[in-house]
């Protein structure tokens, strides 16, 4: 997979160096910013950021301590209406037992030019909503007033908190043109971050240190046998403060690409966790400098080792259950299928329990972190050794240095001779070793009891296939009539299934017909739908009238019918991210097609076989005739389901060649 360019491309080196940053304002709104018709680089752009500044920094107050705070101010220019989302703005909050967070909103304007004057309209509170997310995290949102084509809106929000173990992530880039971005860290030394950049834009970043100092009220307490009377005197703290900047400038937006995981992963930003704290006269206090640390603060989490020890709630239904099993297989098999059947995923995510596995057995649905422990605790009940596995899923971004906040999920695996079993019960289609799509971000984190952890491989090794067994006739009108099977496995039977899950037979049919030149379907059948171990297999007959051309008494035909592909789904000259499929997989027809009487075969594709370097994929287009029968048979296989932009331009040769391959006709001709 070139793991170490997959490396490369997401993260530069820093260039530090000394400068003043430009400045920007609230409230200096220009004509000529209301007039500008077209983002200057991005005729496109539907809005663009015209700057954008964050600023986190430290308070301290007697009674609560430290306490961040983050400031960010911006201004937006709206080119068109589908640019009118960037007028809105939603601010997430935490809101859990041991933190509070608040955020609020301010200088929220909207500037239009009205007879060449410029109009401002404020925010009303009418425009401003709170809403809860879920048990741990509420959002703020503003909807600003009065936005039109041609709008600036700028607008200024604060969060105050004293959840400080990771700085909030500051994206430069976005998918809209951003033409400065500055982000300003003001850390005391009493707290260590890692900073972790990733993108392919480089940033300039200033540092330096800087003398601060505090007063405080300082109470001694009163040893045994003193008075109960404590003394207390005003105290000054002296101690540095580290600033950086961190400064973009001209950021094109992030655009999407054919078979991209998540632009997420390769947008330019900064993010921070912090690693040591060391307050005066008090021990070091390592959180997450690396990975052991980081997965021992997580399985000591309330909410997550506690609830992997708790089984009382489900010993009397699991029992009976595993009576009869003997084998490790079958006590997974069993177990993996009783907790998809028992719990229902609530579409939260997250690696911490809401309400704990009880309740979640008990309602018959939970969040991720629920079910996955559950499971977890069930294998181990049943004499499996499982544990848990942290993931970062695929729209949350790739997990690369040691922190915690890094992981949205968990899944379980289950270690055995022959290497891991990985098990995701949230998904009633998923299989072992076959997880949720959302899961197959490149590695995930396997933490055990006694808080040692190791990679795991999330990325699947077997190609899953998609087999089709066709055989048509053709008459002398150029008509198709024939049948077909079609067979799929692992991923593809994932997709396939979801993409039918509660949809009617008929408009399934109908869809078909209509996404295939308007074929007609008869006799359709459809097996092993519900068993998810094996297979999902489709049989139907068809025909069709749209599939040749009569051109001079001879008809021309594609052998692939609607199977072929159209075009290229790589149609960028230079690649800026890596082609991710997800997973391998194999595409095979065989496919026999029956001559009119009448007609002979005046010319045919022939025969090819397209290798990439590095096995990473090929195509095979195999071709004979026997007397008025043509048989074909088909392969395109992809191996890795990574192909890394080094091989970009190879890639996208071979799709070019695979597809015009394809789209060759068979001539036949009158006798």
């Amino acid at each position: 997979m070139k793991c170490n360019q997959l490396f490369i491309i997401l993260f530069f080196t820093l260039i530090f160096f000394k400068g003043n940053a430009q400045e920007f304002k609230l409230g200096k709104v220009s004509v000529a910013e209301l007039q500008q018709e077209n983002h200057p680089t991005d005729a496109a752009a539907v809005a663009a950021i015209l700057f954008e500044k964050g600023v986190i920094d430290f308070e301290y107050n007697q009674n609560e301590g430290f306490i961040m705070t983050t400031e960010v101010t911006t201004r937006i220019k709206i080119y068109k209406k589908e640019g009118y989302d960037w007028a809105n703005k939603a601010v997430r909050y935490y809101n859990g037992t041991n933190a509070k967070e608040s955020v609020f909103f301010s200088d929220a304007i909207t500037y239009n030019l009205i007879n060449g004057k410029i109009e401002k309209t404020k925010l009303k509170s009418d425009g401003e909503f709170d809403e809860k997310v879920n048990k741990y995290w509420g959002q703020k949102k503003i909807t600003m007033p009065n936005v039109k084509v041609g709008s600036v809106v700028e607008l200024k929000y604060r969060i105050r908190s004293s959840r400080y173990s990771e700085l909030t992530e500051w994206n430069f880039q976005s998918s809209i043109p951003v033409n400065y971005s500055e982000f300003k860290t003001f850390i005391p030394e009493y707290f260590v971050y890692n900073p972790n950049i990733k993108g392919f834009i480089q940033l300039s970043i200033t540092k330096e240190n800087n003398g601060k100092s505090l007063n405080y009220l300082y109470r001694a307490t009163a040893k045994a046998g003193e008075s109960m009377v404590s003394s207390s005197s005003q105290e000054k703290l002296e101690f540095l403060e580290t600033r950086t900047v961190y400064l973009a400038e001209n950021l094109p937006a992030m655009k999407e690409e054919a078979y991209v995981n998540t632009i997420a992963n390769y947008t330019t930003s900064v993010s921070h966790e912090l690693s040591v704290v060391k307050f005066p006269n008090q021990p070091y206090r390592t959180l997450s400098t690396d990975w052991q640390s980081v997965t021992k603060t997580i399985y000591d989490y309330e909410d997550f080792g506690p609830e992997l020890n708790k089984t009382g709630y489900f010993e009397e239904d699991l029992k009976p259950l595993l009576l009869g099993t003997t084998t490790s297989e079958e006590k997974i098999a069993t177990v993996f299928s009783f907790v998809k059947n028992a719990v229902k995923w609530n579409d939260y995510y997250g690696y911490s329990c809401n309400d704990g596995v009880k309740k979640a057995y008990k309602d018959k649905t939970g969040n991720v972190a629920e079910i996955n422990l559950m499971l977890t605790a069930m294998l181990r009940y049943a004499g499996i050794t499982a544990n848990p596995v942290l993931v970062s899923t695929r729209s949350n971004g790739i997990a690369l240095f040691p922190n915690r906040t890094a992981f949205n999920y968990v899944i379980a695996a289950v270690e055995t001779p022959n290497g891991l079993v990985l098990l995701d019960a949230t998904d009633r289609f998923s299989v072992p070793n076959v997880l949720p799509l959302r899961v197959l971000n490149w590695e995930g984190r396997l933490i055990r009891k006694d808080g040692t952890s190791v990679e795991v491989d999330l990325m699947p090794k077997v190609p899953s296939n998609d087999i089709v067994m066709m055989n048509y006739t053709i008459d002398t009108n150029g008509q198709v009539s024939g049948k077909l099977k079609r067979q799929r496995t692992d991923y593809n039977a994932i997709v396939f299934r979801r993409n039918v899950n509660d949809v009617k037979e008929e408009a399934y049919l109908e869809k078909v017909e209509n996404d295939n030149n308007k074929i007609e379907i008869s006799d359709y059948s459809r097996t092993n739908e519900k068993d998810v171990k094996l297979p999902i297999v489709e049989n139907f007959s068809f025909s069709g009238s749209n599939f040749s051309e009569l051109i001079g008494g001879a008809i021309y035909i594609n052998p692939m019918l609607f199977f072929a592909v159209a075009e290229n789904p790589f149609k960028q000259e230079n690649r800026a991210y890596p082609v991710d499929y997800g997973f391998p997989f194999m595409d095979k027809y065989s496919i026999s097609i029956q001559i009119p009487e009448g007609y002979k075969v005046e010319t045919m594709p022939t025969s090819i076989q397209l290798n990439m370097l590095e096995n990473l994929g090929s195509f095979k287009f195999m071709i004979n005739r026997t007397g008025n029968l043509i048989q074909l048979v088909i392969t395109h296989q992809i191996n890795s389901p990574i192909i890394v932009t080094d091989d970009y331009l190879m890639l996208k040769e071979f799709y070019q060649k695979m597809i015009e391959k394809q789209n060759e006709k068979i001539v036949l001709r009158k006798v």
